[in-house]
């Protein structure tokens, strides 16, 4: 027995010992969003997921002690969203449930029997009164309460909100789809935008008369109305037709977009702005979390987005017209934004002066940036209460998301740290250090390397490289403020726990880096320039002396999926194993998705290089292992591109597995599902990078 014992301490003293902790630990914390403020009160309320489990929450001043506000319970893959507050203070409208897919269908991925639908409800403050409003989506309350519109059918209706017998009615029958619901300030008209194909019209509805005027309406895509402080005239986005625009290609310059206001009374609209050419001219819609890409002053002034310097800036000008004025200057990007209770500051956060991480920051029309938060956190979704106080949402490397509130002075106070449980494994987490990679065509790609807490120079480790998905995404010094790469960052400090070696890759075409980076020449289906990053990623591990050469693996999920089955499809000889998450095998069958219209055949040199770009035509090369896992009810990537690829691989005798949760969307609806991809994912890894 001694001697049994004493050699089992010998193989400790020269064996690895990592942090141990379990999947389910590191997954365990409620992810908040959906961070709004009450109008009249001292108020926020934000969503709760707790394992599947999705609540909307209450906390007020001064204290901010959270209460459950609903009471739904158990892990039924039932999203809540479009929380909005009542302009009286005592009640708030969400919407539970998804949108539908093609076929009609309401994603069910827990098979719940019976009605599964998307609706707007209605719950008082105190908990009470919870009820079912109406079967719709964006909803939009009227300034004095009275009034519910929302989308339904792709048409606006009503909804008198003081009365439980009158029935809601559709509100005007236009062609095309209706949507961006804006009330003017004294509730007597609607703004929307109308869609029809390949251009848009800004209408605005008489509440009255129920007349419809269509302001300024042109050959473009006409987005974002937005009401002046007095009601009397609209701003609104021009962004130029170009017939020839697809997706997952670069777009660095187009025909420039333009700024427009109207004068209701006379009708008379005015160009008051308008992007230079080249640099900028593109709109880039995905850049801003806003209700809106402009911001009216009170002082008459507006404020919007705009890449002229090649970053992702705010600018303003007069709603009389003039030169625009740069507003936040430096590297970095502002996110997410929203226009103060005064009207007079905007709000953001950015990754400015702390490129991989972002903060809260402030400007008015006139002013220079004021920096409110500081530090090595993470801070997203900023709202002000009817006092002023601000309310965030934030994170840092070892602790999760959660909603927290700041003082004057930038000192962060959370308001709901019982939410993350007690044997949560903070002090187990690792902080991850910012590393520069070089592709294989030179290019310098930013990535997170994440090292073992006992981590001994020489000694070593197998790897793991993940890449994001989107491709519009970027990966923090910390847990991401999105749920799915929240997620995500809590698998890669896991399987550093388990002694792998991690490198998540901010790969080109992502953001945060700036519109050259973001719009990297010959990126994804017009050539694939990404995949000089993943092997440039791989032959950095390769090359240190704490990495086993011949056991780097990748991982990812959908364009992360993508950036893996090319990386597996080419370079089997360097990366040995991989896991493939909804990815994307034929870049021709998922640009159709997302343009329906879209056809190969009058395409046919775009849709060649299109092909040529994706991990099917070399499938021949492929040897390595792979986890498939996708479900089928996905509406981002289609699912025949994981039996397309599962059939290609079957016939290579390419050793594959697959997990596939039947009607699962794209970002899995039920934590169940998360566990069990991710525990999948990494005994995947076990099997194949940790094997003599």
């Amino acid at each position: 027995m001694k001697k049994v014992l004493l050699t089992f301490l010998g193989l400790l003293l020269v064996s690895p010992i990592f942090a141990q902790f379990s999947l389910e630990q590191v997954l365990s914390s409620a992810f908040p969003t959906e961070l709004k403020a009450s109008p009249v009160k001292n108020q926020i309320a934000w969503v709760f997921n707790q394992t599947g489990s999705r609540n909307i929450f209450l906390a007020e001043a001064p204290d901010f002690k959270p209460r459950k506000l609903t009471n739904y319970e158990g892990d039924n893959g039932q999203e809540i969203n479009s929380i909005t507050f009542l302009p009286n203070g005592k009640s708030l409208l969400f919407i539970r449930g998804r949108a539908n897919n093609s076929a009609g269908e309401i994603p069910n991925p827990a098979e719940v029997q019976g009605t599964v639908e998307r609706a707007i409800f209605k719950i008082d403050l105190d908990g009470k009164n919870l009820k079912k409003v109406v079967n719709g989506a964006y909803p939009k309350v009227s300034p004095n309460g009275n009034t519910l519109a929302y989308i339904a059918g792709g048409q606006i209706w009503t909804l008198n909100l003081d009365s439980a017998n009158i029935s809601p009615k559709k509100l005007f029958h236009s062609r095309g789809s209706q949507g961006s619901i804006r009330w003017s300030p004294d509730g007597n008209k609607i703004a929307f935008v109308s869609s029809r194909g390949d251009h848009n019209f800004i209408g605005v509805c008489d509440m009255v008369t129920q007349q419809i005027k269509y302001i300024d309406p042109g050959v473009d895509g006409d987005i974002d109305p937005t009401w002046s402080p007095d009601g009397k005239s609209i701003a609104f986005i021009r962004v130029p037709f170009t017939k020839d625009a697809l997706i997952f290609g670069p777009e660095r310059a187009s025909l420039p977009w333009s700024i427009r206001v109207v004068d209701l009374m006379t009708g008379q609209a005015k160009e008051i702005w308008k992007a230079q050419k080249g640099v900028g001219s593109n709109f880039f819609a995905g850049g801003l979390v806003a209700d809106n890409h402009l911001f009216w002053t009170s002082d008459n002034m507006i404020i919007f987005p705009y890449e002229g310097d090649g970053w992702h800036h705010l600018y303003s000008v007069s709603a009389n017209g003039g030169n625009a004025k740069l507003l936040t200057p430096d590297k970095g990007e502002v996110e997410y934004a929203f226009l103060s209770n005064d009207k007079k500051t905007v709000i953001y956060n950015s990754n400015m002066g702390d490129i991989d991480r972002r903060h809260i920051w402030s400007v008015t029309a006139s002013g220079t940036p004021k920096q409110i938060t500081t530090g090595q956190g993470i801070e997203w979704s900023p709202v002000q209460t009817s006092d002023g106080q601000l309310a965030i949402l934030r994170s840092d490397a070892k602790v999760p998301a959660r909603p927290s509130v700041v003082a004057t002075d930038g000192k962060i106070k959370d308001i709901a740290p019982e939410f993350i449980p007690n044997d949560f494994p903070s002090n187990q987490l690792v902080t991850p250090q910012a590393v520069m990679i070089t592709a294989t065509d030179g290019m310098q790609i930013p990535a997170q390397l994440f090292l073992p807490k006992n981590h001994k120079a020489g000694e070593k480790h197998p790897a793991a490289i993940f890449f994001h998905g989107g491709s519009r995404r970027q990966m923090l010094l910390g847990f991401n403020y999105g749920e799915y790469y929240h997620k995500a960052y809590s698998l890669n400090q896991y399987l550093v726990s388990q002694g792998y070696i991690v490198l998540s890759v901010n790969y080109r075409s992502g953001i945060g880096y700036g519109m050259e980076f973001r719009e990297a020449e010959n990126y994804g289906a017009t050539g694939a320039s990404e995949y000089n990053d993943v092997v440039g990623a791989g032959l950095f591990l390769k090359s240190r002396e704490d990495i086993d050469g011949a056991k780097i693996g990748l991982w990812g999920g959908s364009y992360g999926g993508y950036l893996t089955a090319l990386g597996l499809a080419k370079a089997s000889d360097l990366f040995a194993a991989g896991v493939d998450i909804h990815g994307v095998h034929d870049w021709n069958v998922v640009v159709k998705n997302f343009i329906p219209n879209y056809d190969a055949n009058k395409r046919a040199e775009w849709a060649k290089v299109a092909y040529q770009s994706s991990p099917m035509p070399y499938i021949n090369s492929w040897k390595s292992p792979v986890l498939l896992i996708h479900g089928d009810d996905d509406r981002n990537v289609p699912f025949s591109e994981t039996v397309t690829i599962a059939e290609a691989l079957r016939k290579n005798d390419v050793y594959m597995e697959q997990l596939i949760f039947p009607d699962e969307v794209h970002s899995f609806l039920l934590y169940q599902n998360w566990l069990s991809a991710y525990k999948a994912t990494a005994n995947f890894f076990d099997k194949f990078l940790k094997k003599k």
